[in-house]
């Protein structure tokens, strides 16, 4: 197995592209103290088989960027680690040929390129931190990272998190608990020794000083959505009872849409509506969305798969995704022209 050292050099990070990754951390970090506005939005495909297809999302999304930039911080969902409840494909770096070769060191590699080439042309990246000995190879290319729902419970992995240098977003288990998630949080934002590899793929002990960006996604689970009002309200109450900052990101996929990406423009609306109402604590969304809509099981001929198709969750297509974000903008502009006129109106009368 090559080492994160020998994958960076061959690899390395480039001017551009580190300003694209170290500006989007800040700029999250920003929405979360609140002296950014904008609402963090994260999306993009379930999951990356094809980084052409991607490379081309990550594009469109470029422009998307560029235009929607003032009131939202699109941020690409690049997801090359699946995590599996039984079988299943494990996602690009363990299987880049979507057969069963399983050949990492490619897997890795070519994971390694998208993320450089999405950040050269300004589009920052969103992943999931899976296997530990996985994550010295992109580390310094991610501006987003998560703790999944079979996940979020493990000690490694919150141990994991405490040391990452991005803002990680703890998810709630698969039953729904917040609870556990709530719990990573506040392991993930502790000082701690870490054991893991260092960038030679020896063994190492880190000392990590704890992620304070550390927050919690609701994604739903087996005792339904989380999405609606009364839940986020019960989430802040709990995140104010341990005394842990009032961020929320909301999971419009997995089980808050049933898995239905059709779902997620539902999920979208009502938050857009819970943000107007004037709930501060939801900071992001998260959306998935690939070049065309729906999903399609994995072909034992690689080259029957439809280009820019999902083959793990059902993503929204393209058109629907642009078209909700730029409402989701146009919601958020608005809510803030209410707060700056409620402002307005407080400060006269405290004048009068």
């Amino acid at each position: 197995m090559l080492t994160p050292a020998d994958l960076k050099s061959a690899l390395p990070l480039p001017a551009k592209a580190a300003q694209t990754v170290f500006q989007a951390r800040d700029d999250i970090r920003s929405i979360f103290a609140r002296r950014d506005h904008r609402l963090l939005v994260i999306v993009g495909p379930c999951s990356i088989h094809d980084p052409s297809a991607a490379l081309e999302y990550g594009e469109r999304l470029a422009q998307l960027r560029s235009e929607l930039g003032e009131h939202l911080l699109l941020v690409m969902r690049t997801y090359f680690e699946k995590p599996r409840s039984t079988v299943g494909w494990r996602g690009l770096i363990d299987d880049p040929e979507l057969d069963g070769s399983c050949d990492i060191n490619a897997g890795i590699r070519s994971a390694r390129e998208l993320l450089l080439r999405l950040n050269e042309i300004g589009v920052p990246c969103a992943t999931e931190s899976l296997d530990p000995l996985l994550v010295g190879y992109t580390d310094d290319l991610v501006a987003w990272t998560a703790l999944g729902a079979r996940t979020a419970e493990s000690q490694i992995h919150r141990a994991m998190a405490s040391n990452l240098p991005m803002p990680v977003g703890i998810k709630n288990a698969t039953s729904g608990d917040v609870d556990i998630a709530l719990d990573a949080i506040e392991t993930a934002r502790s000082a701690q020794a870490v054991l893991g590899t260092d960038e030679h793929g020896r063994i190492a002990v880190r000392r990590s000083p704890g992620n304070q960006s550390a927050h919690v996604v609701l994604r739903g689970g087996k005792s339904g959505p989380n999405f609606h009002a009364s839940a986020v309200h019960e989430t802040q109450a709990k995140l104010s009872a341990r005394a842990l900052a009032q961020n929320i990101i909301v999971d419009c996929s997995h089980a808050n849409s049933n898995k239905q990406a059709q779902r997620q423009l539902a999920v979208l609306h009502d938050i857009a509506s819970q943000i107007g109402e004037g709930n501060s604590s939801i900071v992001g969304v998260m959306i998935e969305s690939h070049l065309f809509s729906g999903r399609q099981d994995l072909s034992n001929d690689p080259s029957a798969i439809r280009y820019g198709v999902s083959i793990t969750d059902e993503c929204l297509g393209w058109d629907t995704s642009a078209s909700a974000l730029r409402q989701l903008h146009e919601q958020v502009a608005s809510m803030l022209v209410q707060r700056q006129g409620a402002a307005s109106v407080d400060k006269s009368a405290q004048v009068a």
